[in-house]
Order: C-alpha cells, then structure tokens, then sequence
C-alpha cells in the first residue's frame, strides 16, 4: 500500500501531498507511521478570504540553548545520507541555506527556536550534498494552497532520507486532543515547512509557500523564504502545474532543478 504524506486545507475537498513510499519502494519518509494518511478539507473556491482564518500563534522562547532530538530509522534512504547529530543541538539564532535552482536563487532563512531538531536536520542534509541535483516535484498554485514541493532527491514524492522524526511549531503547541489542533490557520507568504505523512513522520520533504496558504497547524514551520527566492517561486508558480494531482495541483510545468544547497 503507497503511504501518503499530506497537505491540505481549510472546508470542501479533501487534499493530499505524496511524501511516503509503498512498502516495495526504495524510499520511504515514513516507514514507521501508523498510519497511511491524514485528511483534511479545503475551500474549493478559487478565491479565498483568508479573514476567516486564523493566524500561527507566537513562536515561543526557548527554555534553554539547546535540546535533544531523536531521528528514527524509517526505511531506506532516496540518497545515501547520515542521520544529524542527536544531542546538544542548538535552539538559539538563525542559519542561512542558498538555493542555486535552474529558474534562479532562493534563499533561506532557518529558525532555531521554531524547530531546532528540524533545522537540525535540514542543515545536515543540506551540508552533506542531499539536495543538490534534486526536482522540485510538486507544485500546487492554486488558492488557497500555493506551494513548491522539493526535498525528495527521487522526484517521485515517495523519498525520503531513511530517518524520521517529531513535529514542531507549531504543532507542539497543541495537545493532541485539542480541537484547535485540527482547526486551519493562515501559514503566509515566505513560510518553509515540512510536509508529512502524519504526526512525527518529517524526513526530508519540505514545501515553500509563495502566498498565503490555509491549513491545519501540522507542519512543522522553521524558516523563511527571501524576497529574491520569491520571485523565483512566483516566475514557476506562473506556467502553473500539470494537473496530475488533481486538486492537488501537480509537477510544475517549468521543471525546477535544486542545483546546489549550500549553508551560508
């Protein structure tokens, strides 16, 4: 059975976003997840107000400089790649990471205190090569769900880096319970988050949203996005997608190629 990591949002029609593999691939982002999908619903009127939605809340201090994070083995890997390092991991500052892509720059801007354990992972996969030479594979350009999907070395949506591990802000907000927790909000414009297959099952799969976007309060939000790597997002959001998700969106109609990442 092909596992599916989603994203969706907001009242109709129910989205997915390809993130896992079936268990005869050989990659998968979530291999441990209990289970195979999360769903959602979404506006499916072109124009949304996004005035009904609330905002992410505040990101909070951090307690202390640093914490500890657990990535579990989750399958094998789309790219051969090292787990980050686990312990003593920073919560403090920023990180820059530059994209050189086929259609121009996008820079990034990561958030220790958001998603120390997520920056984490990303500064790694990032120093050890993961990204270069990857697509970009998806792209939903579409209100009220704008995003470019990357990260999956595979371009099939099923890849992942053969480790998973916990949400983040701002899902850690929530309980579980929690009714808010399942209540979708605005994640605006230059916002990078973590696209998964359900609760704790991040990998290597991120999204990058280019306009406001509505959904539930479970991806892991840890950076920005330049204005510069904006407008390179906006000129690829413009050919629009193939269709093949369907109101999901599809792969981009202006193939889009990470040719180096680099932390700067």
């Amino acid at each position: 059975m092909k596992r599916t990591a989603l994203v969706a949002a907001g009242l109709g029609v129910a989205l997915a976003l390809t993130a896992c593999s079936n268990n005869n691939s050989d990659s998968s982002e979530a291999e441990s997840s209990p289970t195979t999908s999360s769903m959602w619903t979404t506006p499916a009127a072109p124009s949304v107000d996004m005035s009904r939605f609330g905002s992410l809340p505040a990101i909070p201090t951090p307690t202390a400089p640093s914490v500890d994070c657990s990535y579990d083995t989750a399958g094998p890997a789309a790219k051969p790649v090292e787990p980050p390092n686990t312990s003593g991991v920073s919560d403090e500052g920023t990180v820059s990471v530059a994209f050189t892509t086929n259609e121009g720059p996008i820079g990034l801007t990561l958030n220790r205190a958001a998603a120390p354990c997520t920056v984490n992972s990303f500064v790694s996969l990032t120093e050890q090569g993961y990204f270069d030479d990857t697509p970009c594979h998806r792209l939903s350009a579409e209100p009220p769900l704008q995003i470019l999907q990357c990260g999956d070395p595979s371009g099939t949506g099923t890849g992942g880096p053969g480790y998973a591990y916990a949400n983040e802000y701002p899902t850690n907000l929530y309980s579980p319970t929690d009714p808010a927790a399942q209540q979708p909000l605005v994640y605006p414009r230059g916002t990078i988050a973590m696209a998964n297959a359900g609760p704790n099952t991040n990998g290597s799969q991120f999204f990058l949203v280019y306009a406001d976007s509505v959904l539930q309060p479970q991806y892991t939000v840890f950076g920005t996005i330049s204005e510069e790597g904006l407008a390179t997002i906006e000129k690829i959001a413009e050919a629009g997608d193939d269709g093949s998700m369907g109101a999901n969106g599809g792969a981009p109609n202006t193939p889009v190629t990470i040719e180096t990442a680099s932390v700067g």
